[in-house]
């Protein structure tokens, strides 16, 4: 398509309502709508540069052995239940509704628990492990405040890998190579040398985890960057405990504002625990699955690229080959 055939055209006036860079500019330049706040549309110039950032994600997941599916966004209690994820109280962000039966069903927030129940019917022995899934799928997350353009949003499209491994020692051993893919996103996308692998919080998955963190003012977390390791601690977890813990000192580390644009977690036996998936040992023993997190936003990426390399004359999205 010549862009002269484009429906969409650009704005001289950034929007009203819009106060984050990254959604001033896109819509500006006719790559996003937004429909309400928190919730955006991609136009032809967006989504040409979303599926650009997603196949430059699929070629690295493939690397590594990924392989690709498509799970549901309508979800079942029994699912979430075994968890203690459908409880309001743990996982606070559901958008829930009911079938006109009175079924209840939510829109999923994240799929460690739908993957794993799913692989019930695929594991069973120890010749089927290891396995690396994972899906470019659309979650929902009933935020309280929307904020951060397409940074942050209740409808977003997120790349979530699995990994199934039959041990810690099999899954530290793919878990070293998801940090070299992640590494291999952010150079190519063009963020690779502001973007630090930092040591965080878990959350609602783990105790800790890695977070990669690229550095701009518009992020929301703040980090402290060991320059010359490339490493950084996320503000949450900065004790000097774990400073120790990492082998770094409080005098090399430097306080910088940051944008969380992937991360992964060690799930352990949790999910599988509770979902029962195990598998079963040469010796015939029955072993619960190891598992492991891996996530990346596409649109997340796509927003803190045009925050950080745009100048005042707009967006530059020659790093990505659009």
């Amino acid at each position: 398509m010549k862009q002269t055939q484009l429906f969409t055209k650009t704005k001289k006036e950034s929007p009203a309502d819009e106060v984050a860079k990254n959604a001033e500019l896109l819509i500006k330049g006719g790559f996003i709508d937004k429909a309400m706040a928190g919730v955006y549309g991609y136009l032809p110039l967006g989504l040409r540069v979303l599926k650009k950032i997603e196949n430059i994600i699929r070629e690295e997941m493939n690397t590594i052995g990924g392989q690709e599916i498509t799970l549901t966004a309508l979800q079942e209690k029994a699912t979430w239940e075994p968890t203690n994820q459908w409880d309001d109280t743990q996982v606070d962000v559901w958008f829930k509704t009911k079938l006109k039966n009175e079924t209840e069903l939510g829109l999923a927030v994240t799929h460690e628990a739908p993957m794993a129940k799913m692989m019930k019917d695929f594991v069973q022995s120890y010749r089927d492990l290891p396995r690396y899934v994972y899906q470019f799928q659309t979650k929902f997350r009933n935020e309280t405040r929307a904020k951060s353009g397409i940074m942050r949003t209740r409808e977003f499209v997120m790349k979530d890998l699995y990994s199934f491994s039959k041990n810690e020692e099999e899954h530290n051993e793919f878990y070293e190579r998801s940090k070299i893919a992640y590494k291999n996103v952010f150079d190519r996308v063009g963020i690779g040398h502001i973007t630090y692998m930092t040591f965080a919080s878990g959350g609602m998955f783990s105790k800790f985890s890695h977070e990669f963190q690229t550095i701009t003012g518009a992020g929301e977390d703040t980090i402290y960057i060991d320059e010359n390791k490339g490493i950084a601690i996320n503000k949450e977890v900065y004790t000097d405990e774990i400073i120790e813990s990492l082998g770094l000192s409080k005098d090399a580390l430097v306080e910088n504002r940051a944008v969380e644009v992937g991360n992964i977690f060690t799930l352990g036996t949790r999910f599988s625990d509770a979902l029962d998936l195990k598998y079963q040992t040469e010796t015939g023993e029955n072993k619960s699955v190891f598992m492991g997190s891996y996530g990346i936003g596409p649109a997340r990426l796509m927003g803190t690229v045009v925050e950080v390399l745009s100048d005042d004359k707009g967006i530059i999205l020659s790093l990505i080959h659009i």
